[in-house]
């Protein structure tokens, strides 16, 4: 018998990182750059006032971009909760990014959010981002696992469960259980 010895286990390593986890922060790091680059090669060119009402400008824009399809998502909510009918998905999500992204600060963003406001460039990114929602791997699980709630939730013209207790008027209340622990 051999006392303090432990048995060694194997080296455990650390699980594999996605693909999508390793190209993200050099990804991100490499368009921080670039946008800074182009700021300071704009401000060259046409003066610190000019990337500033463009910057300023960007952020105006965006800000009422996403307030005018937040408001379009929740008419089309309210009206489709009065009528009865399932709420529809408003394909508002791109319209949304494309604000999001004027807001950021730079070039390169406001760039890609005229895309997404542009209709045929928005439709592409729609389309895009269903694919890539829709394909095998966590995300994709995840956002199927969201839409089968939805579906759950509003009840598929099932009529809509909710769950509860049923008390009725025309019954005496059952008298309360006591815990025998706590003083009568």
């Amino acid at each position: 018998m051999t006392f303090g010895m432990q048995q060694q286990s194997a080296p455990t390593r650390p699980p594999g990182r996605s693909r999508i986890r390793r190209i993200l922060p050099p990804a991100v790091a490499a368009w921080v750059l670039l946008e800074l680059w182009l700021l300071i090669l704009v401000a060259d060119a046409a003066g610190g006032l000019t990337v500033f009402l463009l910057l300023a400008g960007g952020l105006v824009l965006g800000a009422l971009v996403i307030k005018r399809a937040g408001r379009r998502a929740w008419e089309r909510l309210t009206a489709s909760l009065q009528s009865g009918a399932a709420p529809e998905s408003g394909g508002n999500a791109v319209i949304m990014l494309g604000g999001l992204l004027l807001m950021v600060p730079g070039l390169l963003s406001d760039v890609a959010g005229l895309l997404c406001l542009f209709p045929p460039t928005g439709a592409l990114v729609r389309r895009a981002g269903a694919r890539w929602l829709n394909r095998p791997g966590p995300l994709g699980e995840a956002f199927q696992q969201a839409q089968q709630a939805q579906q759950a939730r509003t009840g598929n013209g099932e009529g809509v469960v909710i769950q509860g207790e049923v008390i009725r008027d025309d019954q005496p209340p059952a008298t309360p259980r006591q815990d025998p622990q706590l003083p009568h």
